[in-house]
């Protein structure tokens, strides 16, 4: 078809096999959907900084079948308005135990670790990163972190590393040229 776009984006073979089987993906939050600073206001708030990038990612797992969540060791309001908004309905927050809570999670879903992919960048991530079929962490995260890591987004956390993740697991469900194709429209 002549105007029809086409994916610019290439993912070495092997990455794309990992990630077929994917059908749900746990994100950390500081350090992976945000660049890992904490911002607090005058009345102890904290605020958070995210990636318009990241968010239209997460957006796009959710079109192509695949179940974004969140397991993350702090709590806040703003991170929750912004799941909200991205419509992320399973979400853990404030667990330094991450495991359980992830657990549960695919349980709720009927999925095992083998249709599972982590991103995580520290040591409570670690649990969740050894488990999943397709373990991700962003290029600053902790060396042991990077030591079980599958692969390592070459942008930065907080500011496309995400997107990056969201683009294989969306390209190796099959679905990627067709929600570019609608995007162009």
């Amino acid at each position: 078809m002549p105007g029809e776009l086409q994916p610019q984006l290439k993912f070495p073979p092997e990455l794309l096999l990992l990630a077929q089987p994917i059908k749900v993906v746990f994100f950390d939050v500081d350090g992976v959907l945000t660049d890992g600073g904490l911002l607090f206001g005058e009345q102890g708030e904290t605020l958070k900084r995210f990636n318009t990038l990241d968010g239209h990612g997460i957006k796009l797992l959710q079109a192509a079948g695949i179940t974004p969540a969140v397991v993350t060791g702090r709590d806040s309001a703003a991170l929750r308005a912004r799941l909200k908004g991205l419509g992320v309905t399973h979400a853990v927050f404030g667990t330094e135990d991450k495991l359980p809570a992830a657990e549960h999670i695919l349980k709720t879903l009927g999925l095992d670790w083998s249709a599972a992919a982590a991103m995580g960048d520290d040591w409570p991530d670690l649990p969740m990163l050894t488990r999943a079929a397709l373990a991700c962490v962003p290029k600053t995260g902790h060396a042991e972190c990077l030591a079980v890591s599958d692969w390592t987004p070459e942008a930065l956390p907080g500011h496309g590393a995400v997107r990056a993740l969201c683009d294989v697991l969306v390209m190796a469900s099959g679905h990627y040229r067709r929600l570019l194709q609608e995007a162009a429209r």
